[in-house]
């Protein structure tokens, strides 16, 4: 049997372009899910795609790092494989595992895969930290500004209770807790 496997990394992308490839590569079961692809045990439809393969099947994918993001999870998928008598194609690349190139080219492109994939993390950091030594915040703009802050240390060394200063300044308890002790830690 033909058996399929399409994966995007997040919900807002698209699956529809790899599963129209799987059908006209003639697979008759498709498993697809929006997974990364990082953690092979965050991946459901991956486990129930492997357990439901057996003996004589093909295996389609449509790019190589739909089915793993390094090259060891590569040559253990490809081993798991191998064991069941389960034949590979990646429709893209065109890989196919029956043949000594084939099984040589899958291991080398998975391992471009990760390079790439490395060399992107390293740019995405990299621009990060020239991001923040250029004073750019990241995440979620801050409830309170240290000047509020000062003010809720002040009113709360006075004796103010944490439950009357949620109230008064209209934020939850733990953000006032967090306000104190970023205060506390400056003094």
């Amino acid at each position: 049997m033909n058996v399929g496997y399409a994966r995007v990394s997040t919900s807002s992308q698209n699956l529809e372009n790899q599963i129209d490839q799987l059908k006209e590569a003639g697979c008759e079961k498709i498993f697809s899910e929006k997974r990364s692809g990082k953690n092979e045990a965050d991946r459901k439809e991956f486990k129930i795609m492997m357990e439901f393969i057996r003996e004589g099947d093909v295996l389609f994918i449509t790019k190589l790092d739909r089915l793993a993001r390094s090259v060891i999870d590569l040559q253990n998928i490809a081993k798991f494989l191998e064991d069941k008598n389960v034949d590979l194609k990646v429709i893209q690349q065109n890989i196919d595992t029956t043949t000594p190139a084939g099984r040589l080219l899958f291991t080398m492109l998975g391992a471009i895969a990760e390079f790439e994939r490395d060399l992107i993390n390293e740019r995405v950091k990299e621009g990060i930290e020239a991001a923040k030594k250029k004073g750019v915040q990241f995440g979620r703009k801050a409830i309170l500004n240290n000047k509020e802050k000062n003010v809720i240390y002040k009113e709360h060394k006075k004796g103010k209770s944490v439950a009357w200063l949620s109230k008064f300044f209209h934020v939850a308890r733990n953000t006032l807790y967090r306000a104190i002790k970023d205060v506390a830690k400056k003094k």
